[in-house]
């Protein structure tokens, strides 16, 4: 006879195994790539097998959390199979320290906690997305985009002390080093023969670089006030780093506060060196608009 605190556990335990099953099962429904929409028919029948498991010892039915599985169907449609997964299997890691608790009462839990660490080695495999092939693309254009515009946006806006000029001289620059990063990153790629289409990662640079510009040069075009654009700015490029340092970290298994900290760290420094360089320039040459 299980105590209520086990039994609680377990209930928790089937529908989390109940839900996945049908994440994992809609997810193989609309999957192309044949390998990975096996893999996934496997891993969604192992969750219902774990389902049953449980079920021997609740002798309840359960139902699945409909909101989870439209929830990370959709992020996965959305932001792509691989990072959908991971971040599903990170909220699995809290699962197994249940499992490794309730095999204390229940031997045969361990067995599941194997199935569940063979899950992500699997998932690993699935890794051959076409948005992660070229996510070091999508990585210059956004570094470069950070860095350098919100340096010189930082310098603009002390030297003109004009919003709509600021955002204007911006835009230039930016589309400007945009198609250059671009044009440069399609060299680069097919000079390294590596399988990757030269045009795709000079899109995915110019399209990245254009997108980070666009989105720091925004608050200039809202506000008069040049300090509050700027501050506006720098939050942007704040929001930036930790979208995609999040994303980049859940699905190539990367540390985010390290890289999140660095990239910040370095966008936040060059904008305040191009701030005072500003100042300077135009204390230098009197500028005065």
């Amino acid at each position: 006879m299980l105590d209520d605190k086990t039994q609680k556990a377990l209930l928790t335990s089937q529908r989390n195994e109940i839900t996945e099953h049908f994440i994992y099962l809609k997810l193989s429904q609309f999957t192309k790539d044949a390998h990975n929409k096996e893999v996934l028919k496997r891993i969604a029948n192992e969750e219902l097998d774990h389902y049953h498991f449980w079920k021997k010892y609740t002798d309840e039915e359960v139902k699945p959390n409909t909101f989870t599985i439209w929830q990370y169907f959709l992020i996965s449609k959305i932001l792509g199979l691989t990072f959908g997964l991971k971040l599903m299997e990170r909220g699995e890691e809290k699962a197994q320290v249940t499992y490794d608790k309730i095999s204390g009462s229940i031997p045969e839990a361990a067995d599941i906690v194997e199935d569940e660490d063979g899950h992500e080695n699997e998932l690993i495999d699935l890794m051959d997305e076409e948005r992660l092939k070229y996510v070091g693309s999508i990585v210059l254009g956004l570094n470069d985009a950070l860095v350098e515009l919100t340096g010189a946006l930082a310098g603009l806006t002390l030297a003109l002390q004009h919003t709509r000029l600021v955002a204007v001289t911006g835009l230039i620059t930016g589309i400007a080093a945009s198609l250059s990063m671009a044009a440069s990153e399609y060299l680069s790629t097919r000079a390294e023969a590596d399988g990757k289409s030269p045009v795709k990662a000079s899109a995915y640079t110019g399209s990245a670089y254009v997108l980070t510009v666009v989105f720091l040069i925004f608050p200039y075009l809202l506000f008069a006030n040049i300090y509050m654009a700027l501050g506006l700015t720098l939050f942007n490029a704040i929001v930036v780093i930790f979208i995609f340092t999040f994303y980049v970290s859940v699905a190539r298994d990367l540390p985010f506060k390290t890289r999140f900290g660095e990239m910040a760290l370095i966008s936040l420094g060059i904008a305040a060196l191009s701030f005072g360089i500003g100042f300077l320039i135009r204390i230098f040459f009197h500028i005065e608009i």
